[in-house]
């Protein structure tokens, strides 16, 4: 056998740029609000996890439409919330117009976070960070802003929840970008202790129970193919037997995790709510 035969080559490196740039097209596309708005609850449960103190100095991290934002402003911290899609920070800036809230707003890539070290006292992402392509430099950047003594709060899908299983059934009809870790990774314990242990003085983490509540199963699929930027670009990206396809193994999903028996959708979809303490 020659040399040459007997190389392995080196595994082909994701490229992550155009990873993200695609991302940034799915989250950009429909409007994640309408979903996100849903969400509220689990930024409220994530503030009292933190135990947050008034007058903390918070940053929201792929805060999205601000859920986590409001939360923390609404319990009287200084807030700024960051995210990369500018229409969501706008979305952002009307709710919390709409309560009077007094909230900064900046437009932040989460791997590259324009803050000095040690800025925050508390640093918190809501199904935000988890989804971004270079996951370490991304937990680099929660820890190196946030202070000695403070915390990064998140709250993350599970592997095996719905929505972990919602993409993995989309991975079905679109295999994802190769050599790139599952967002639903960041729902894993084990995951976090990979990223933030070196840094970490403890790491609390408690998986959690969403509840998806929708008027039918129809109801919930036009809503996410419609508003929810990856399920909208996966359709999108379908041809006509793809999409039916995709459709149907969506539907069987939600008919194994519902637990409405009158026609309605009550979907429990499992997350991990994590408190790190920074060392």
């Amino acid at each position: 056998m020659s040399t040459s035969a007997a190389i392995k080559p080196a595994a082909a490196q994701p490229d992550l740029a155009a990873v993200k740039q695609r991302q940034h097209g799915a989250w950009s596309s429909g409007d994640y609000a309408v979903v996100g708005t849903t969400l509220q609850i689990v930024g409220e449960q994530l503030c009292e996890a933190l135990d947050i103190r008034a007058g903390s100095k918070v940053l929201d991290v792929a805060a999205g439409n601000g859920n986590a934002t409001l939360a923390a402003a609404r319990r009287w911290c200084d807030v700024t919330s960051t995210d990369y899609v500018p229409a969501l920070l706008k979305r952002g800036r009307e709710r919390a117009a709409a309560e009077h809230l007094m909230i900064e707003f900046r437009e932040a890539d989460a791997e590259a976070l324009p803050f000095a070290d040690a800025s925050y006292d508390v640093v918190l992402s809501t199904f935000g960070v988890m989804f971004t392509p270079d996951q370490d430099k991304a937990a680099s950047e929660l820890a190196r802003v946030c202070r000695s003594g403070g915390k990064i709060g998140l709250a993350n899908w599970t592997p095996q929840g719905f929505i972990g299983q919602l993409f993995k059934t989309i991975g079905k009809h679109l295999p994802p970008p190769v050599g790139v870790k599952s967002p639903a990774l960041w729902g894993t314990r084990a995951r976090l202790e990979e990223m933030f242990a070196s840094q970490a003085s403890e790491i609390a983490a408690e998986p959690r129970m969403f509840v998806f509540r929708y008027r039918s199963p129809e109801h919930w699929l036009e809503i996410f193919k419609t508003f929810y930027g990856p399920t909208l670009k996966a359709f999108a990206a379908l041809d006509e037997t793809g999409r039916a396809a995709l459709k149907r193994d969506l539907l069987a999903l939600l008919g194994e995790f519902n637990h409405a028996d009158d026609g309605t959708i009550i979907v429990h979809s499992e997350y991990l709510e994590a408190v790190i303490t920074k060392a």
